[in-house]
């Protein structure tokens, strides 16, 4: 009986590992890309935490959300939405943009 019970306890264990793992990635934001531009020009997210950003491509063409500061890179077919993950990071400003029009897209990423 004692072999159940310390089963039952690991198992509840890691229920509860993987719901406060699914919780520190609540945190969710929304950008939109019109012409070639994201919206909101800038985006701040928390430091330290991992958060996730919602992208919808409002254009008829591909893009591609990518950052060689926090190392993301997703395709984002036309009229579609994709999901990136991102951080956690420290304290600063990372820039981002569509790497198929990077002059029209650049921005950035301040994390607090």
């Amino acid at each position: 009986m004692k072999t159940i019970g310390a089963f039952v306890a690991g198992a509840l264990a890691s229920v509860a590992l993987h719901a406060s793992t699914a919780l520190a990635a609540e945190a969710s934001y929304s950008l939109t890309l019109k012409d070639h531009k994201f919206s909101p020009a800038e985006l701040t997210i928390p430091a330290g935490k991992k958060v996730k950003v919602s992208v919808k491509n409002l254009d008829a063409t591909p893009a591609e959300f990518e950052s060689d500061d926090f190392k993301a890179e997703k395709v984002v077919p036309a009229g579609k939405q994709v999901d990136v993950f991102i951080g956690p990071l420290k304290a600063g400003q990372y820039e981002f943009h569509d790497e198929y029009h990077e002059a029209e897209s650049k921005t950035h990423l301040t994390v607090k």
